[in-house]
């Protein structure tokens, strides 16, 4: 019964997994990274997106939260998640039991409520008890605290030991959560208001009204309609239902009694409102189940029946007289006939749950393939619900399509999947083995793996795929190399911005528009990563006008922008002048560089100007210096002869200026470049008679 319970288990959607794990990779990197790091605002845009896929189709999403578990479309989480666990812990230490998203959400609502979330509760407190309902509340975003966090389980039965699959604690600590979550329905629901009180006619004057079954079942039965309050009781139930089936121990039988009042005291319209809360025949047997072997005898009764009616199933009236008598005698029985009827009430349970579902003499996987053909031309959302809940073997699934060379949406799905558990290269390897005849499925699959949500997979795992990218790239469309220039723009690791600078500058396509696109970002280091790009690309727009990336606050940007000025051929004197003039180091001497060989006369005086900076970089110096001597303008010898000349001695004699490198360098430049010119052959000749070795040398008079 067990394995039938695990195998029909309904499994989260995939879209919802991805909002949730997105959410929690945003949370985590909130906490991590400090207010303002460009890392946050894309973190926040991916939860925003993931978010528009749920709300395309439905006002809002509403999610509860239990210690350890998310609760969604009344489906729990896995413990065993590591990354949803985590997302449940810290909404749980802040003190929050549901979490809503409405249409029109956007990343500046989700950044604040996140970095409200990032805190520390042991440090400033949960938010949950510091800030009120208002302080939550977003126009699209909800954060619904818990309230009644002093409730205690002081009666009933004692909670330490070591009884339960949970330990001691765990019976107690599922009721407490469920009695809290009920009783704080009216900010768990759908956020109505900060006034919210509890449910009408309840008394919670002390902690045993509060933990009181008939109490809770009044609170549960009153909010009805409440979507995020629904989704943390029904998540709860299920807990208790499982854990009531594995476990054993006076806490379990404490947690039995309680379970079995509550249920008896919901309404039936209540308890079927819940058993429907998952939407899935699979989600409700599972429950059902798990109810039927650990819940007490008379709560099977009425989940069966809620569960039929969930399902759309008709119980006669036979049978249900049959199922309570059985339940009556395991009960209230004889000692000796209590166990058998209890035995047999969970075995008829169990034989009516898989006539419902129809024996299958067909072997599993038969089935499984027979179901997936069935549901091919079903559409919306009953049929994502079909595709998302059956088993699968990616690699295989894909290799038959590729044998018979037909796509389905089974296959759309594996390839999904194998993206997202970074296994790119095994789908290409595999594609790459298809039989010679087939030919529709490969396109498929390269195609696929081409678009935007392909490429940006092959990025999302800790090490990024480039030998998948590599074997794509002849299958890459435009619209790949948009998502790689969104990759390169949000990367935080050099190596893989370097990687695929490389690959992006010897695309095959004109990338200039979409750069250009991407030129506007507020970020320096995207303005400079995309100027770069330009740069390699080779191919600049005419009309893309540089002038706010030239006076851009950052020098690395300037930088950028002047290596593309210099290379138009109608601006190159206007961007030397601009780089000399800068005063950054690396731009004047990028502004050097560009007139080394021809320095046009309109420059002269600016490259001058750096070779007479007695305050300037000697290294600076020396290239304007090499420059001039290169300029066949009576201002660059003028300027070189002040660099050697140091005036005349007492005797009026020429002397030297003292050695330097940059008079060295200007020594040099007058004995190549202008042996006729008077004043030059002057002071080449006395720097040939120096007695300081360098600067013979520099005049061309000593070749050691």
């Amino acid at each position: 019964m067990s394995e039938s319970s695990g195998r029909d288990r309904a499994a989260l959607s995939r879209e919802y997994s991805e909002l949730l794990i997105e959410l929690s990779i945003a949370l985590h990197k909130f906490s991590m990274y400090p207010s303002g790091h460009p890392s946050l605002e894309p973190a926040a845009s991916a939860v925003v997106a993931r978010a528009e896929q749920l709300l395309a189709d439905r006002l809002q999403v509403a999610f509860g939260v239990a210690r350890r578990q998310l609760i969604i479309e009344g489906i729990a989480t896995s413990e065993a998640q590591p990354v949803l666990r985590r997302l449940a812990e810290g909404l749980h230490r802040h003190h929050l039991g549901a979490v809503t998203l409405m249409r029109g959400l956007d990343a500046l609502e989700v950044a604040e409520a996140l970095l409200l979330l990032a805190r520390e509760p042991d440090q400033s407190g949960p938010v949950g008890v510091q800030r009120t309902v208002a302080q939550l509340t977003w126009p699209h975003l909800r954060l619904h605290p818990l309230t009644f966090d002093g409730l205690t389980l002081a009666s009933d039965a004692p909670i330490t030991g070591t009884g339960g699959s949970g330990g001691g604690l765990r019976g107690a600590e599922l009721w407490i959560g469920l009695a809290r979550a009920a009783m704080s329905g009216g900010q768990a629901g759908h956020g109505e208001g900060a006034d919210a009180q509890d449910p009408p006619d309840v008394d919670v004057a002390s902690d045993a009204a509060r933990l009181e079954p008939t109490v809770v079942a009044k609170a549960i039965d009153a909010r009805a309609g409440a979507e995020a309050y629904d989704q943390v009781i029904v998540g709860y139930l299920l807990q208790i239902s499982r854990e009531l089936r594995d476990g054993g121990g006076a806490d379990m039988a404490a947690l039995r009694r309680r379970t079995t009042r509550l249920i008896a005291a919901l309404s039936p319209e209540t308890l079927r409102r819940l058993v429907e809360m998952g939407g899935d025949a699979a989600q409700r047997r599972a429950f059902v189940l798990d109810a039927s072997q650990g819940m007490a005898a008379e709560c099977v009764i009425d989940i069966v029946r809620a569960a039929a009616d969930a399902s759309g199933q008709t119980i006669s009236h036979g049978l249900v007289r049959m199922l309570s008598k059985l339940a009556a005698h395991a009960e209230f029985g004889e000692s000796r006939t209590r166990p058998i009827a209890d035995a047999a009430l969970r075995e008829q349970v169990g034989a009516l749950l898989r006539d419902w579902s129809l024996a299958d003499p067909n072997p599993a996987a038969y089935t499984a393939v027979l179901q997936q053909v069935a549901v091919t031309a079903m559409t919306g959302a009953g049929a994502a619900a079909a595709l998302d809940s059956a088993p699968l073997d990616e690699k295989r699934l894909v290799q038959m399509s590729l044998e018979v060379d037909e796509p389905g949406p089974m296959i759309d799905r594996a390839i999904h999947v194998m993206l997202a558990e970074g296994r790119a290269s095994e789908l290409l390897d595999t594609v790459e083995q298809a039989p010679a005849d087939s030919a529709v499925v490969p396109a498929f699959v390269l195609a696929r793996l081409a678009e935007p949500d392909g490429i940006q997979a092959l990025f999302s795992g800790p090490v990024a795929d480039f030998d998948a990218l590599d074997r794509l790239a002849p299958h890459l469309t435009p619209a790949s190399y948009a998502a790689l220039l969104d990759v390169l723009v949000v990367s935080e690791h050099r190596t893989v911005r370097r990687r695929l600078l490389e690959r992006l500058a010897a695309a095959p396509v004109d990338l200039g528009p979409l750069v250009v696109d991407r030129l506007h970002d507020a970020r320096w280091f995207v303005q400079r990563n995309m100027l770069v790009l330009l740069d390699r690309l080779g191919r600049v727009p005419e009309d893309l006008p540089l002038a706010p990336w030239l006076a851009h606050h950052d020098a690395r940007v300037r930088h950028e922008a002047i290596r593309l000025q210099l290379k138009r051929p109608g601006e190159r004197e206007a961007a030397v002048r601009a780089a000399l003039a800068d005063g950054h180091p690396r731009l004047v001497h990028r502004g050097l560089v560009a007139v080394l060989d021809d320095c046009p006369p309109a420059v002269v005086d600016d490259v001058a100007r750096v070779a007479l900076d007695t305050t300037a970089d000697d290294d600076l110096r020396e290239v304007a210096v090499q420059a001039l001597g290169r300029c066949r303008d009576e201002r660059a010898v003028d300027s070189l002869v002040s660099l050697v000349d140091g005036g005349r001695t007492f005797l009026g004699r020429h002397r030297l200026a003292p050695r330097s490198r940059p008079m060295l360098a200007a020594v040099s430049a007058l004995a190549v470049g202008w042996p006729d010119d008077p004043r030059a052959d002057e002071l080449v000749r006395l720097a040939a008679a120096s007695p300081d070795h360098a600067v013979r040398r520099a005049a061309g008079g000593d070749p050691s």
